[in-house]
């Protein structure tokens, strides 16, 4: 397991108070080390120079949040962008089944509204139910179109409907590894933090250096940091935490699929 298996297998609230921990440490642990160099030395290290570096490494680690927070953002907004396509294949593909055979029709509009449903019940706890209902319905509904080929219909319908069902099996497929696969690569969350560790490092030692123990407003500064790598963290793990793709596409077709069924 890598880094970023580990940080994923963590509920959001503990990687708060770790982070928070870790960077609160790691200022103290600064802070001690230069009231160790002070009592050796007894000189203090020139503020100006030691001033540059720390704006250097908090800039640095500012710099890889920003990048970082991109990369989930860019994928969160892939992860919406796929919720309303399949929503727009899912209703097309119901409508598209009204103009089949009745035998078949009447059987895929039934099983693309149970679709419909299996997809907007989905949550973090059953994903992997899911996955396997859904692939379930798509052999049943594959069987259906298969069975289209034996009757007597239009061939142009026929791959007008045949288009549209392999649109929401993709589509499928597509969100499937968006949302379980890609995610922050566990290399990216081990330079957040060890930049994370060197910037509270430095920031303890400029304080020490200052011959202030400590100082109110490093916790702060620790707190926004962690607050960020929270949200990064949040964003990056489809149906947990506050950030959550909204289903609304989804509901809006069962919507109109209760309202054309029979």
């Amino acid at each position: 397991m890598d880094f970023g298996d580990w940080i994923t297998k963590l509920p959001l609230w503990a990687v708060f108070v770790l982070t928070l921990a870790i960077c609160i440490a790691a200022v103290e642990a600064g802070a001690a080390l230069a009231g160790i160099v002070l009592q050796r030395k007894k000189e203090k290290e020139p503020d100006a120079p030691l001033g540059s570096l720390v704006g250097a490494v908090l800039g640095l680690l500012a710099f890889i949040l920003a990048f970082t927070f991109g990369m989930t953002a860019s994928r969160f907004d892939a992860r919406r962008q796929l919720v309303l396509q399949e929503a727009n294949a899912i209703g097309t593909t119901y409508l598209r089944a009204g103009l089949l055979p009745q035998t078949q029709g009447l059987e895929i509009r039934r099983l693309l509204r149970e679709y419909a449903d299996v997809r907007m019940n989905t949550t973090s706890g059953n994903v992997q139910e899911t996955l396997n209902k859904s692939e379930d319905i798509h052999g049943r509904l594959w069987a259906q179109a298969k069975s289209l080929v034996q009757t007597d219909m239009d061939s142009e319908l026929r791959s007008l409907f045949i288009a549209g069902l392999n649109e929401v099996i993709d589509l499928h497929q597509s969100r499937k590894t968006v949302g379980l696969q890609y995610r922050i690569p566990g290399t990216v969350w081990l330079a957040v933090y060890l930049l994370s560790v060197l910037s509270m490092l430095t920031v303890g030692y400029q304080v020490g250096m200052s011959g202030t123990r400590r100082l109110r407003g490093t916790p702060v500064l620790a707190a926004a940091f962690s607050l960020v790598i929270l949200m990064i963290a949040d964003i990056d793990r489809p149906g947990e935490g506050l950030m959550r793709v909204s289903q609304q596409p989804l509901a809006d077709v069962q919507q109109m699929m209760l309202r054309d069924s029979p």
